[in-house]
């Protein structure tokens, strides 16, 4: 069985590195906030002191972080992954940034004889915790076919979707739908709640017809009991809208959803929302139409 290393242990990193460890992997790792990375030596992992040390060790390399900053500087900074891989190694970066980003790292490993993949996952904390992520993989095939075995212990379904780049590309385009079917469901929401309805018994409308989207079942309930516990945070989404609207700037593509939906999440961010789950956008309507959306108490 594969040695890993997993970098990363915040709301996604955390459950996946737990799920490797519980099917009996031999798993290394390291986080810049040193308590995550106690907790799971408590489980049987192995602490590394830094990234070069991870990647030394270990076979396969997954990479959880929260933006292009985050991922450069643990890839590039003082004691980075850089100055540790060795050829054979295999790199999984399941974070979310742009894909040009992911192409500049794929081409300075592959200089070193290492594979890069770029391996952005969708489903959020509840996925990750059950171990049924989805994969979008971008990177050479034989990479992909290599490790396969660590994806299929992780995810349910793993896609490969072309050269390197194009797991980044995959999940941009994801997530843009993400933002825009959230807005939909808030906007939604607001209206049958200013029109005197029940929003509990209008979701069952929703969930029913033809308005139905994971995003109406995974957040309409959240919604209206009033839980913003993050799953999936609202700053996070802003990220990735951020990153779909650059990508979009490069094709000239015009994105008029895309930038509404982004204006509302930037809102929630003024708001002081940033840490909440990305439902609480919803917030933002609320103010709007000066009432709370939840259920009605019988």
């Amino acid at each position: 069985m594969k040695k890993v290393g997993f970098i990363g242990l915040g709301t996604m990193g955390r459950p996946m590195a737990l799920n490797l460890l519980a099917k009996g992997y031999e798993v290394i790792v390291y986080n810049r906030t040193a308590n995550k990375a106690a907790e799971l030596e408590g489980h049987g992992a192995r602490i590394a002191e830094t990234p070069a040390e991870t990647a030394c060790a270990v076979d396969v390399l997954i990479t959880m972080l929260s933006d292009d900053t985050a991922l450069e500087s643990v890839f590039y900074g003082e004691n980075g992954i850089m100055q540790g891989v060795r050829t054979g190694l295999t790199i999984i970066d399941s974070s979310t940034v742009a894909p040009q980003t992911s192409r500049r790292i794929y081409a300075d490993l592959q200089a070193k004889g290492v594979q890069f993949l770029d391996s952005p996952v969708t489903g959020s904390k509840p996925a990750a915790e059950s171990a049924t992520l989805t994969f979008m993989v971008g990177g050479e095939r034989a990479a992909f076919d290599a490790v396969y075995d660590v994806f299929a212990d992780l995810g349910k379904t793993i896609l490969y979707m072309g050269p390197s780049g194009a797991g980044s590309n995959a999940k941009l385009a994801h997530n843009t739908m993400v933002g825009i079917n959230l807005i939909g469901l808030a906007e939604g929401l607001s209206i049958a709640t200013k029109a005197g309805l029940d929003p509990e018994q209008f979701l069952q409308i929703v969930n029913a017809g033809s308005a139905n989207s994971r995003q109406a079942e995974l957040k309409g309930a959240k919604i209206v009991n009033r839980d913003f516990s993050n799953q999936f945070s609202l700053k996070l989404m802003l990220k990735d809208l951020l990153l779909a609207s650059e990508l979009t700037g490069q094709f000239q593509l015009p994105t008029p959803l895309l930038h509404a939906a982004t204006s509302v999440f930037q809102m929630g961010l003024s708001k002081g929302l940033g840490e909440d789950d990305l439902c609480s956008a919803v917030k933002c309507y609320e103010d709007w139409m000066g009432q709370e959306i939840e259920k009605k108490h019988s």
